[in-house]
């Protein structure tokens, strides 16, 4: 009879896996990196294939690594849940999500507190990414990104499509009202290549039939969504912001719309789960909270009055 791999073994891969490396497992498991990589091989050895295409430091799971990480991943997980219950200690949720830098130091970083407070939960790892991500490796249960053409392969579900506002802090509007956008400071936003449809002060001027001069390409550059917003805050122009990040800082007063017309962004932000999470508790519960906070914060950014009294 065939000799089963042991826990030890499996647990070593899952956890190489999902944090990438060798040193990275060792850490969480407490051992040294060499004993990690004493287990991986042995069980690489008993089943007869390598599960991980090694290159210098780098290590990826092969095909058949791939094949087996998302059920290990379930096992594991479902392994500590049950230690912890018969400890008598209250099993913990691990979750952990994902979304681009913009999403989570802009919204996610301030609105996931009424999440923990609302499902007692508190042990989650909020990742700042880069599209395409790495489910496995990464151990990310949810990701939220951008349109739907990064996870082809995953279950992917649409959130709401985002409008995108002229803003500017009251001070500098004050300063000077009235407001002529085709000659105040403008801040821009180099997307780069990746996220070319967004709309940029071009579109916008043109959305707006006002002629298009040097002012459509000059001013302050920033490289992110946040930066961008820091500098308007601090009175120093006007930039484009999504409606999504723009509701807590019109509550605040530290910016307001300059001007009634806004764009729709080209495509919705999405969230995509996979296969190995899509039955989590705590994933479902995150998924639903995500579709209400992200829609009603969009929705509300929409029905505050702009300079002329008007809604955009």
């Amino acid at each position: 009879m065939k000799t089963l791999p042991s826990l030890k073994a499996l647990r070593a891969f899952e956890a190489s896996a999902r944090t990438g490396s060798f040193a990275a497992a060792a850490d969480e498991l407490k051992v040294s990196a060499a004993a990690v990589g004493q287990l991986v091989r042995g069980l690489e050895t008993q089943i007869g294939h390598p599960l991980f295409h090694r290159s210098h430091r780098n290590i990826t799971p092969t095909e058949a690594g791939l094949e087996v990480l998302p059920r290990l991943g379930i096992a594991f997980d479902e392994l500590h849940a049950i230690s912890r219950q018969i400890s008598g200690n209250t099993a913990k949720a691990r979750l952990t999500i994902s979304a681009p830098a913009s999403i989570v130091s802009g919204w996610l970083s301030h609105r996931i507190g009424d999440f923990m407070s609302r499902f007692n939960i508190h042990d989650i790892s909020l990742r700042s990414d880069n599209d395409p991500v790495n489910f496995d490796q990464n151990g990310i249960d949810i990701r939220m990104s951008y349109g739907r053409f990064h996870y082809r392969t995953h279950d992917t579900s649409e959130i709401a499509t985002d409008t995108i506002y002229a803003a500017c802090a009251p001070e500098f509007m004050a300063k000077n009202a009235p407001l002529d956008l085709a000659n105040a400071p403008l801040i821009h936003t180099d997307w780069g290549p990746a996220s070319a449809s967004f709309p940029t002060w071009r579109n916008w001027f043109e959305a707006a039939n006002i002629p298009i001069g040097n002012q459509a390409d000059s001013g302050l550059i920033a490289d992110t969504s946040m930066a961008a917003i820091r500098l308007a805050t601090s009175g120093l122009g006007v930039c484009l912001v999504q409606g999504l990040m723009l509701k807590s800082m019109l509550r605040d007063q530290s910016l307001m719309v300059a001007h009634p017309l806004s764009l729709s962004r080209g495509q919705p932000y999405c969230m995509t789960i996979p296969q190995r999470s899509a039955n989590r508790p705590v994933v479902l519960q995150f998924r639903d909270w995500l579709l209400e906070a992200c829609r009603n914060d969009i929705e509300t950014s929409r029905n505050f009055p702009t300079p002329k009294g008007e809604t955009p």
